[in-house]
């Protein structure tokens, strides 16, 4: 059998441990209470760490902090155990081995924010992911703490185990991304439709009251506010949420699963935990139809049909 065949056996059997359900609920409401505690400032601290801000997920970007630094650990500390690194080699060590210390402290709280929105197969695997990640941060910890006091072989030891640790979590965070593409954007962003297609009657709309739509195979939701008619994308990109099931909050469309919120004229969010944003679609009312076309640039400010002027 090929590694391949063994690490996909191993992690598909990850998720579907069951057991691992009951564990990590708790570490999810330990997460939220967390979040609770540091009152008015959680929705914004989530959402940095998120990384709203960013237009992707933060935790990828600080993840390569750690796993760099303890690779180059790893190699300084090869050169300075058989002489060929220099008097500095194990001192640049310690540097690096902290810097990753420091690096996986970030990672782990942005990945945290991330996974308590995870289900079933994801959160498991992830929970693994966490549980060695975990593992490998003590380690080096432990590994920093030894290089301090002058026990240079147990550090190197020690920071060995931790790089095994650390690269077998890495491939669950591999699984994660691209196998249950957590962390993914999940909206439908195809060029479709190119030309306007009616896709429901204007009476049908209700003003504030998002609207499912299929525009020629494309998941739409418009949205009938102070006499305009707004269309996005008809899926949360942040796990494929039926957007038509959400509702309005300050003018902003709330994602029913797990609150994301997003501007209707931009489709950027304005709330995590989705940080890509909606597919913005041109509108426009023909015979008491409405009909949508895609958007060019869906980053730009979203054209809007006034529902007076259309009925002109």
């Amino acid at each position: 059998m090929s590694v391949r065949s063994l690490l996909e056996r191993a992690s598909g059997a990850l998720g579907r441990w069951q057991f691992l359900d009951a564990p990590s609920y708790q570490v999810e409401h330990a997460i939220s209470l967390t979040y609770l505690l540091t009152g008015r400032h959680a929705r914004r601290l989530q959402d940095l760490l998120h990384g709203v801000w960013l237009g992707h997920p933060l935790h990828p970007v600080l993840a390569t902090v750690p796993i760099g630094s303890w690779t180059a650990a790893a190699l300084l500390d090869g050169l300075d155990a058989t002489g060929r690194g220099g008097p500095g080699a194990g001192q640049a060590a310690r540097h690096v081995v902290r810097l990753g210390v420091v690096g996986a402290v970030a990672s782990a709280a942005a990945g945290a924010t991330d996974w308590q929105h995870a289900h079933d197969e994801a959160r498991r695997v992830g929970l693994v992911h966490a549980a060695l990640n975990s593992t490998a941060l003590a380690l080096y910890t432990w590994s920093l703490a030894d290089r301090r006091r002058g026990r240079a072989t147990r550090a190197r030891a020690t920071a060995a185990a931790g790089y095994a640790v650390v690269l077998a979590g890495g491939y669950l965070g591999g699984v994660l991304s691209y196998r249950h593409r957590l962390g993914s954007d999940h909206a439908v962003r195809a060029n479709e439709p190119r030309r306007f297609v009616p896709v429901a009657e204007a009476a049908d709309l209700v003003d504030g009251e998002p609207l499912a739509v299929d525009a020629d195979g494309v998941p739409v939701v418009l949205v009938a506010s102070d006499g305009r008619i707004h269309a996005v994308g008809g899926r949360c990109p942040h796990q494929g949420a039926p957007l038509g099931e959400g509702w309005l909050h300050r003018g902003e469309i709330v994602c029913p699963w797990h609150g994301s919120r997003f501007h209707l004229d931009s489709g950027e969010p304005a709330q995590g935990p989705a940080t890509a944003p909606l597919p913005c679609y041109e509108t426009r009312i023909d015979d008491g139809r409405v009909e949508v076309r895609r958007k060019a640039h869906w980053r730009t400010p979203m054209a809007v049909t006034t529902v007076e002027e259309a009925s002109r």
